[in-house]
């Protein structure tokens, strides 16, 4: 379905349906923004993985994988990849780990407050595609 989270293959799949998923383009509508999220080794991961992609009213028009660390971005997420796993599990609800600090956020948190509905269905929309982990 969609590759191994997180590869190149499950970040096309990603950008593929955050462009044809209805829901997601109607509540994101008014989000600007690109995001970078910085996945930090632990668990199967080895190496830092930086996956960025710049969305924009409800489409995603361009994603990059392992991107350069001097790549900027309106938001940077930062977490271990066990707790990427996790929110993308539905261990861990995206807003707690934010709260919590577990995903730490570059960038204004208040912009992310006033737009919860969009991260939800940002999250649900990688959860989505999302079937396959490292070393599984």
């Amino acid at each position: 379905m969609s590759g191994v989270f997180p590869s190149i293959e499950w970040l096309e799949a990603l950008h593929k349906h955050l462009n044809s998923d209805e829901k997601y383009a109607q509540i994101a509508k008014s989000w600007e923004g690109d995001i970078m999220f910085n996945i930090l080794p632990s668990g199967a991961l080895n190496e830092r993985t930086l996956i960025y992609l710049d969305l924009w009213h409800g489409k995603c028009r361009k994603v990059q994988y392992n991107v350069d660390q001097k790549t900027t971005s309106d938001f940077i997420l930062q977490a271990s990849y066990d707790d990427f796993v996790r929110v993308l599990t539905g261990q861990l609800a995206p807003m707690t780990a934010m709260m919590t600090r577990k995903l730490k956020v570059v960038g204004s948190m208040a912009y992310m407050m006033r737009n919860v509905p969009t991260v939800l269905q940002f999250v649900r929309c990688a959860q989505d595609v999302t079937d396959h982990y490292l070393g599984e």
